[in-house]
């Protein structure tokens, strides 16, 4: 796998803040490369080399050749830090990888198309804003789509129905639900009263059954108690 992005950095012997605020005073980024088989790695780098590469379409996704001390490697950006103000980037995490060992990341989900359900008068769900998928690192897709304009009222979609490129795999159960068509909140808010009215009338009813038994049993008594009077 080729890249043309690439990140050069050197090793750095100490960790802290205060050797992290010195880095980041000369313009450097602290950061810590890792990954199967390699330790992890204190190291500098160009703060302006990673922002270059979280700005490619596919953002952390996106792998490019790491080059320490003029050794290459296989990259991708795991986690980064920044400032919350100035937005400077304070600190980076970077993952090996490799062209035939899959990796895990999170993709975002795209709908496609207007619900038949929604256009019914239904809210629509999206449970999930990015996908947990595995691939190896040249197969991972910058998005998923998948097309909603069939789904109706009450109706859902499951993993299961989203398609995939080919060696992407999506790391939830196949019935996991990841868009739906849901009732509004209103027409609930009226259907709970209504079912809360049905179940009180079932055991009123009960209740009335019984209390009329009795009754039924007097007015039969009644002959029988006047026959043994005559005796």
């Amino acid at each position: 796998m080729q890249t043309a992005l690439k990140i050069e950095g050197q090793k750095r012997p100490s960790n802290g803040k205060s050797p992290a605020r010195r880095l980041r005073a000369a313009g450097k980024l602290p950061a810590v490369v890792y990954g199967p088989g390699y330790a992890a790695t204190s190291v500098s780098i160009n703060p302006k080399d990673v922002k270059a590469v979280l700005s490619q379409p596919l953002g952390r996704n996106t792998v490019f050749t790491l080059s320490i001390d003029g050794v290459d490697q296989l990259a991708m950006v795991k986690s980064f830090d920044y400032h919350p103000i100035s937005r400077d980037l304070l600190s980076a995490d970077l993952y090996t990888v490799s062209v035939d060992r899959a990796v895990e990341v999170e993709v975002p989900l795209v709908l496609v198309g207007k619900s038949k359900g929604v256009a019914a008068g239904g809210i629509l769900q999206q449970i999930f804003r990015k996908l947990p998928v595995r691939c190896t690192p040249d197969k991972i897709p910058a998005k998923l789509e998948v097309d909603i304009t069939d789904v109706e009222l009450h109706h859902a979609v499951a993993a299961k129905a989203l398609p995939l490129p080919a060696g992407v795999t999506v790391m939830l159960d196949a019935n996991q639900t990841i868009v739906s068509v849901v009732a509004p909140e209103k027409e609930k808010a009226e259907a709970a009263p209504a079912a809360g009215a049905a179940a009180a009338a079932a055991p009123a009813a009960g209740k009335d059954a019984k209390a009329a038994a009795p009754a039924k049993d007097a007015k039969a008594a009644a002959p029988a108690a006047a026959a043994a009077k005559k005796k």
